[in-house]
């Protein structure tokens, strides 16, 4: 399929999916849809972009962006720097290792 399938109207937005463009999608996705799963989702998609022209028609012009609908602090504690451990007390529990390294199995082969 190409993508001459897709339907889209003068101002290049998709205001109607039918059969061919989920068809052409699902394709591209690798998804193998019944006739009657076809039908549904084709129907389900173009009620989600009416919802979406719907909200393209409100006014937000007076709302401020925000990141999160409500506020919020952080709850972590404060960062207090403390000294780190020392070579010989993060090896002390090590099965094996050598100088100051952990010896691990090799993984990669």
């Amino acid at each position: 399929m190409s993508n001459d399938n897709i339907n889209i109207n003068n101002s290049g937005d998709l205001s109607m999916i039918d059969k061919k463009t989920v068809e052409y999608v699902a394709n591209l996705a690798r998804i193998e849809l019944k006739a009657k799963e076809l039908e549904k989702l084709s129907g389900q998609l173009e009620h989600i972009l009416g919802f979406i022209d719907k909200l393209k028609e409100v006014n937000v012009d007076s709302v401020f962006p925000t990141s999160h609908v409500t506020s919020g602090s952080n709850v972590l504690r404060d960062d207090n720097p403390k000294d780190s451990l020392t070579v010989d007390k993060a090896l002390a529990n090590s099965p094996s290792k050598k100088k100051s390294f952990f010896i691990v199995p090799k993984v990669i082969e």
